[in-house]
Formats: C-alpha cells, sequence, structure tokens
C-alpha cells in the first residue's frame, strides 16, 4: 500500500509551491509591472499575491521630457497603476525629466491631474510625496499650464494633507505668490499641519527677496511638527527663526542653500539663532554654499550662535583673484570646532596655496569626522592628514580628495600617491574610507 501511494505522489515538485508568501512577495516587490501582470496569471496563489498591500506601497512615476514611445507607456503604466493599485499607496515619487516644449508640459499637466484626482478618492495611506526639479519658471511653462497645475496639486494637498509626513517640492521656481498657495493647502481648514519633513530647496525662484514677504511668513507659522526642513537662505528671516522656536521640540535639521544669485543680504540677528538653539537642544544646522566665497557676506551668514553640523563651500570651477579663502579657513570655520562634523570644500585656488590653512582646520576640529576637498594642492597634503590620523590628532573616518593640477600629465603626482597608500596602508583599511586622485584642469 505504501509503495502504491509513493507512485501516485508527484516526485518533484517545483520549489516556488513551498515559498512563504512573504518570501514570495519580496521576490514579486523587485518585478516591473508587465513581469507581475504575467505573473498573476500563473495561478490563484500568484493572482492573489499580486493584490498584495506590500507590493504597491512605493511608487516611482518617471516622465520623460521628450517624445516617444518609451515616454507613451510610462503614461500609460501610471494611469493603470493608479486606478488598480492607488488605495494601497503610501510613497509617491514623480519626475519630469527636463521638458523638451510646452507639449509636453501640457500632456504631463494633463495626466498628472487625473493622477491627482484618482488618488484622492481612492487613497487614505499615503504618506510622502515629492516632486522635484519641475522648474515651473521656465518658457515650456506656459501660463495656463502652469496655472491648471498648481491648481490640481493644491486641490490635493488640501484633501491630503492632514496625512501627509513627507513633502519635497525641490527645484519647483515658483512665484512667492504661487509658493504659498501649495503650501497653505497643506493647513487647509485648520491653523496647523502634520508635515514632519519639508524640503523647499530651490522651490522659489531664483532673485525673489522672499524673507521680505508677510506671506510666507505667515505660511510657515503652521508647520508646528516640523522635524527635518530644507530651505533657501532666502527664505530665512528672525520671523522665521521666532516661528520655528514654536515647534522647536521637535525640530532636529535644517539644511540651508545659500547660491550667489539668491539674495542674501538680510541681517540675521544672532540672538535670534541663539534663541532657537536654546529651545531646539537636538537642532543641527547644514550649509551649503554655491559660489559664495568672501569673507565678508559668508561672516555675515555664519554666526556663531548657529549650531553648525556641516558646511560645504563650493566655487566649482570660477575662480576669483579679488577674494582669498585663509580667512575663512584660519578665522571664520575655527569658530566651529566644537559642533562642525562634516566640511566638504571645492575650490579652484590657482592664484593661493591653503595646504597649511586646511590641515591646521582639520586639526582643531576635533568631531570633524567627514572631509572632503577638490583644490589646488601638494600631494603632500594628502600624507601630512594621514599623519595626524595616525597621531590621533584628528579623527576623521571619511577622507576624500581631488588634488587639482595645471600639468598635463600626472604620472609623478600618482606614483608619490601610490607610495603614500603603501606608507599607511594599515591605517587606511582599518579607519578610513578613502579615495585621492590628481586632476588635470587644463
Amino acid at each position: 500500500m505504501d509503495e502504491e501511494s509513493e507512485l501516485i505522489q508527484p516526485q518533484d515538485q517545483s520549489c516556488w509551491a513551498f515559498l512563504p508568501d512573504l518570501c514570495l512577495c519580496r521576490v514579486f516587490w523587485w518585478l516591473g509591472d508587465r513581469d507581475r501582470s504575467r505573473a498573476a496569471l500563473v495561478c490563484r496563489k500568484w493572482n492573489q499575491m499580486m493584490y498584495s498591500a506590500e507590493l504597491w506601497r512605493y511608487r516611482t512615476i518617471t516622465f520623460s521630457g521628450r517624445p516617444s514611445r518609451v515616454h507613451a507607456s510610462e503614461v500609460e503604466s501610471a494611469v493603470w497603476y493608479v486606478k488598480k493599485f492607488g488605495r494601497y499607496l503610501e510613497h509617491l515619487e514623480v519626475k519630469f525629466m527636463n521638458p523638451y516644449n510646452a507639449v509636453l508640459t501640457k500632456k504631463f499637466q494633463v495626466t498628472m491631474r487625473g493622477l491627482l484626482s484618482c488618488l484622492s478618492k481612492s487613497n487614505n495611506r499615503l504618506k510622502s510625496l515629492s516632486i522635484q526639479y519641475l522648474e515651473l519658471d521656465r518658457l515650456v511653462w506656459r501660463n495656463s499650464i502652469r496655472s491648471s497645475f498648481i491648481s490640481s496639486l493644491s486641490f490635493f494637498l488640501k484633501k491630503m494633507g492632514k496625512r501627509l509626513d513627507y513633502l519635497n517640492l525641490k527645484g519647483a521656481r515658483l512665484t512667492v505668490e504661487q509658493g504659498c498657495q501649495i503650501l497653505d493647502s497643506l493647513s487647509y481648514m485648520r491653523n496647523e499641519n502634520v508635515i514632519s519633513e519639508l524640503n523647499i530647496e530651490d522651490y522659489f525662484s531664483h532673485h525673489l527677496a522672499v524673507y521680505n514677504s508677510p506671506q510666507f511668513k505667515k505660511t510657515m507659522s503652521t508647520f508646528h511638527n516640523l522635524v527635518s526642513l530644507n530651505l533657501n537662505y532666502n527664505c530665512i528671516s528672525d520671523e522665521l527663526l521666532e516661528n520655528l522656536c514654536e515647534n522647536a521640540s521637535t525640530l532636529q535639521t535644517i539644511n540651508i542653500k545659500c547660491h550667489v544669485h539668491d539674495p542674501h543680504g538680510q541681517v540675521i540677528w544672532g540672538m535670534s539663532w541663539a534663541k532657537l538653539a536654546r529651545q531646539a537642544t537636538n537642532l543641527k544646522v547644514n550649509f551649503f554654499f554655491e559660489r559664495i566665497m568672501k569673507y565678508e557676506r559668508l561672516a555675515r551668514i555664519l554666526l556663531q550662535e548657529i549650531p553648525i553640523r556641516s558646511i560645504s563651500l563650493r566655487s566649482c570651477y570660477f575662480s576669483d583673484p579679488d577674494y582669498s579663502m585663509r580667512p575663512t579657513l584660519i578665522d571664520l570655520l575655527p569658530t566651529f570646532r566644537h559642533t562642525l562634523q562634516k566640511l566638504t570644500c571645492e575650490f579652484n585656488n590657482n592664484h593661493e596655496s591653503l595646504d597649511e590653512e586646511l590641515h591646521l582646520l582639520i586639526i582643531s576640529c576635533r568631531k570633524l569626522f567627514y572631509f572632503k576637498i577638490w583644490a589646488f594642492l601638494d600631494v603632500s597634503f594628502v600624507e601630512r592628514i594621514l599623519k595626524s590620523q595616525k597621531e590621533r590628532q584628528c579623527a576623521l573616518r571619511v577622507f576624500k580628495a581631488r588634488i587639482y593640477t595645471n600639468r598635463y600629465e600626472t604620472n609623478e603626482e600618482d606614483k608619490t600617491l601610490q607610495e603614500i597608500y603603501r606608507k599607511y596602508r594599515k591605517l587606511i583599511e582599518s579607519e578610513l574610507t578613502y579615495f585621492v586622485i590628481v586632476y588635470s584642469v587644463m
């Protein structure tokens, strides 16, 4: 009898039949829409698995900015997804890559209006929304198209804002009135919103002195639960810092970008920063400077009362012999030696040597664990840093350097770097994320 029962049992059965639902769901998570649709036709179990909420919580929808068949399929896929599985969505990211003409921006606007309308009716789970780099001040966005998109987004946020925890509109490039209209939608019919992470870096167009706008200050006063805030320095004012003090118990991070084309001549009192730092005891402030290198401008912004964790100074490839980085490295940045943890420097300093100043700065900042430098340096600078690390004069964990040179051939410098690496190999492999190259700038 036992022998007969063995004969009727299948000898070879696929391992997929015994795979737990959790593991099977994880495998399907990596598939695209088309492959998921095909997998749903295999059997009843797989079909049921396709309707698992875990598979559809995260979604990135990418719209190409140039006409193509691929773009058409992307739009169709996005519409299909929202209609069929939009109710499961918790995290949505939308990308619109470099729109080519007004026809495409119109198509994007119409598609987004349909998507957002469908989501507002079927979804009650959405926690995060990211729509980056729209650059709505470009000519390809006709006034009517821009206005329609802003209206659709505002209407969507009015309905969904009470549940959103994260909003990223980086690079939207709006007027103050348009930007505040969208942000005000989050607090529709109430005086506060629940957003904890807000990214409005490059949210407003260049050249706008947002810090002078009463409307912006009123809008920001409704954010009472912020943990993380990204914005430009042209939004900072004493009044904004005063508003942030009201939710200081939750505020932990402020990321501030200061661009050469943004107005940054406003006067901020150190006492405003000091008050915020006292009330937000866990606050860390990170500054990102783009082509603002003059000491006088930096000193007006980097006040000693600010609890700065990270500073990034980028001049890109622009060289200006009228300014010197030496005062900044000697007098300004050491002010933050007790709090500074990350420092990024990208200089075109072919008119001055900064090796000694950078070395002394690194040694003085005892909490500095991340250091990235792109500049004209001597290769011996690398060895001096590694020697200081070995002698425990600094506490770096990440050291990245691109050493500029005006020489076309870099064989000699490359050979010296190899010798330095061999000499400190044990230290590098045990303690550092290390990347150093010589880069010819002709």
